[in-house]
């Protein structure tokens, strides 16, 4: 079965002191070049992929600096799709006008926003930058990434809200499926079915699951009879592994339609 894969990164990252540490670089397979990337995507026989600014170090201007790499990516080989980073922080707010003058460009088909490196979704001075961010993406139909991960300000009960607030006009990809037990829980057990139900364009991958969420959503997709084109395959290198991702999606979505939705067809939907 051929795959796309709708995440992952370009663009190498410096070392850095993490957690009072000492300067380390854990991206070890990050690629810095298109023919590198390519050169992946040839090894793996990813079909097509959507490509992201790599992140991670908290300085801003590193992930700003990428897009116009990933842009570049886009417009040398069809195989590729850009993804621009956008930040909804006040003191991102030039670099993000600037990113945002890219969004009409040809092959761009996504944002990415994250909350890991400042701000989070309730605070008065992001809501501008959110505006500005979704406002793009409706003008130009490209779909807003957001990172999730359990507890602060990427928890799905914080990045909900953005659901609530802009969902029902553009289509918002929840990364990592709430990236852990707690979010995992609160999705499959029904909330990300209730947005559907209610007409939010919302949808996710399975990247950096644990391993019982594909079984248990893939259950609940064929028990409640919706959902089935909302999922999709994504690897997240190089913070992820492709392999480990595509193993842990086919184990639980099997071979049938609902796997052929994840790894093909709904990446067609939103990005060909």
């Amino acid at each position: 079965m051929t795959h796309c894969d709708a995440h992952r990164h370009l663009g190498v990252l410096p070392e850095y002191p993490f957690y009072g540490g000492p300067p380390i670089r854990a991206d070890v397979t990050a690629r810095g070049t298109i023919r590198e990337l390519l050169d992946d995507l040839d090894a793996e026989g990813t079909e097509r992929a959507l490509v992201i600014p790599n992140y991670g170090v908290p300085q801003a201007d590193l992930a700003f600096g990428f897009n116009e790499l990933v842009v570049e990516a886009a417009q040398a080989d069809d195989r590729i799709r850009a993804g621009l980073w956008v930040s909804a922080k006040p003191a991102d707010a030039e670099r993000t006008a600037q990113a945002l003058k890219l969004a009409g460009e040809p092959g761009v088909k996504a944002l990415k926003l994250s909350f890991l490196l400042g701000g989070r979704v309730g605070d008065d001075d992001v809501k501008p930058g959110l505006d500005a961010v979704f406002a793009a993406a409706r003008e130009h139909d490209l779909v807003v990434h957001v990172h999730t991960s359990p507890g602060g300000a990427s928890d799905i009960d914080e990045i909900g809200k953005l659901v609530d607030a802009y969902a029902d006009q553009v289509k918002l990809h929840l990364v990592h499926f709430g990236g852990g037990m707690s979010g995992h829980m609160k999705l499959i057990g029904g909330r990300f079915f209730d947005w559907i139900e209610q007409g939010r364009q919302v949808y996710t991958d399975l990247s950096w699951a644990i391993g019982f969420a594909p079984r248990w959503l893939a259950q609940e997709i064929s028990r409640r009879g919706v959902g089935h084109d909302r999922v999709l395959f994504a690897s997240d290198q190089p913070w992820g592994d492709f392999e480990g991702e595509y193993a842990r999606l086919r184990a639980g979505f099997g071979d049938g339609e609902l796997a052929g939705l994840a790894l093909h067809g709904t990446f067609e939907h939103l990005y060909d």
